[in-house]
């Protein structure tokens, strides 16, 4: 396991003063602190900064992962940055207990992931009717008995280390007459055959993630799906993440909200500086669970919100149901508000997947700026070029497809086309400026920038674009310079900030 590093700045060092874990590298500060490119897990101060080391202390320390231990009365310095980074106190007779039981939270690297739909598996006993649709779920209708009988398994045993946690979450629907529980067992190391725990859970436990823990060790750890009743039962995802217990989803802070189609949305909010502008960074497609484009949000300086999907295999691409868009609206317009912000002090911002995100949303929200990478918008095109321009490349698009789009025919893609363009039509983006770099050659949509350009109607808008040439992953590199050094100099020059 990765070193969790904690900065510790102080008068006297905890090494032999208190019993660290071997998973805990402490780095102790007493004099003046220097700025290093480490940003460390844990910040804890037992003394004041000063304006000298303010800066230095900022960048290295995470919001939410900050703390003050209260022996020592805090100046202003210290109470800027304490409520920049969403700090925490820490009883000085609590410390010992701080490190035992809380530290392992915050851990660096988090994870996440959905079972791919081919580790699923039906129980051979079930002899009803099953269907597959593509990557999405499987639809299962008949008979599973009086009693709890295994119905689904999924196969690749994961791994649990000792003390680990794990959370499960179970996306399904099923008919009233269908009655479900997720079991689980952990497997000693080495052994297909010695279960060392086992946990079961009801469909009472299932509305809420549930929680397993490595108390008796590491080991791997198997799933199954039992069922009583009869009628019809969508299987569609299966997802595990470690655990930050209390403390957040996937970092330090992040935040899970649900639908009651058990459709989920993930925000990670800092507040930087607290100054202007709001930035949102909508995650691109990726099957590792999680946040993306933290570091390069905090080196801005300004607040920041991470929004991030993970229906489908990779992602989304932030459409929805009804419910569901209106609740990513109020996600943002939450965090706008918490900061007193105006929607022309937001800037909306994604590459590939999330330029569809913060296009949509940016409809709802008309925010002062759209920073997009490879912007995707006629999602019913990229279905159609799975066929001949890019086959075998992207099949979560024919998912989306049937989905989004209420089929798989040429009515289906032109319904998922107009859903977004009909959006964009009808919006005033006379106060908005489109800052977009795209591929000229773009095999996934590459009508976007020309069309983006020929439906904006609103009188004032401003575009500015930067073609290169390629297939959409020909040359990310460029596209990401491209996209950083427009974030900053709309920084810079509509918001005075260096």
């Amino acid at each position: 396991m990765d070193k969790i590093r904690i900065l510790q700045i102080g008068k006297e060092s905890w090494q032999g003063k208190y019993k660290l874990p071997d998973r805990v590298k402490l780095i102790f500060a007493c004099d003046k602190i220097e700025l290093k490119k480490e940003i460390y897990e844990i910040v804890v101060l037992e003394r004041n900064i000063t304006e000298m080391e303010y800066a230095a202390v900022r960048k290295m320390s995470m919001a939410y992962c900050f703390f003050v231990v209260d022996n020592f009365e805090v100046d202003r310095v210290t109470k800027k940055l304490f409520e920049q980074k969403m700090g925490k106190i820490i009883p000085a007779y609590g410390i010992q207990n701080f490190i035992d039981n809380e530290v392992k939270k915050y851990f660096p690297k988090p994870y996440g992931e959905k079972f791919r739909p081919e580790s699923l598996g039906i129980a051979q006993g079930f002899k009803g009717s099953i269907k597959w649709y593509g990557q999405y779920s499987v639809t299962l209708e008949g008979e599973y008995g009086e009693g709890f009988n295994q119905i689904a398994f999924w196969r690749g045993n994961i791994p649990i280390e000792e003390e680990q946690g794990i959370e499960f979450w179970l996306e399904y629907k099923k008919e009233p007459g269908i009655e479900i529980a997720l079991e689980i067992k952990q497997f000693v190391s080495g052994s297909l055959a010695d279960v060392s725990d086992s946990w079961s859970f009801s469909e009472q436990d299932l509305l809420k993630p549930v929680l397993i823990e490595g108390r008796n060790g590491a080991g791997t750890i198997f799933c199954e799906l039992k069922a009583k009743g009869r009628g019809r039962l969508d299987i569609i995802g299966l997802h595990d993440r470690i655990s930050r217990w209390d403390q957040g989803i996937f970092m330090v802070g992040g935040e899970r909200f649900v639908t009651k189609d058990r459709e989920e949305i993930f925000a990670y909010f800092d507040p930087g500086d607290m100054k202007p502008p709001m930035a949102v960074y909508f995650s691109g497609y990726k099957t590792m669970e999680g946040f993306e484009g933290y570091y390069m949000m905090k080196k801005m300086g300004c607040p920041f919100l991470l929004i991030a999907e993970q229906r489908f295999q990779g992602g989304g691409f932030y459409m929805g149901n009804t419910e569901y868009e209106k609740l990513m609206v109020s996600v943002i317009t939450h965090y706008l508000n918490r900061l007193g912000f105006y929607s022309d002090q937001l800037i909306l911002s994604g590459i590939s997947m999330g330029t569809i995100g913060s296009m949509y949303y940016g409809c709802d929200l008309k925010p002062h700026a759209l920073i997009l990478g490879k912007p995707l918008a006629s999602l019913g095109d990229i279905a159609a070029n799975e066929r001949l321009r890019r086959p075998g490349g992207f099949p979560t698009s024919l998912d989306l497809l049937r989905y989004h789009g209420g089929g798989m025919d040429q009515e289906a893609v032109d319904n998922l086309n107009d859903r977004f363009w009909t959006k964009l039509r009808a919006t005033d983006f006379s106060h908005t400026k489109f800052i977009v770099s795209y591929m000229y050659e773009d095999d996934y949509d590459d009508t976007a920038y020309d069309k983006l350009l020929s439906e904006l109607n609103s009188v004032g808008v401003q575009v500015y674009g930067k073609g290169l040439h390629g297939r959409h992953n020909d040359n990310s590199a460029g596209i990401g310079a491209w996209f950083k050094g427009q974030y900053e100099r709309v920084l810079q020059d509509d918001f005075e900030r260096g």
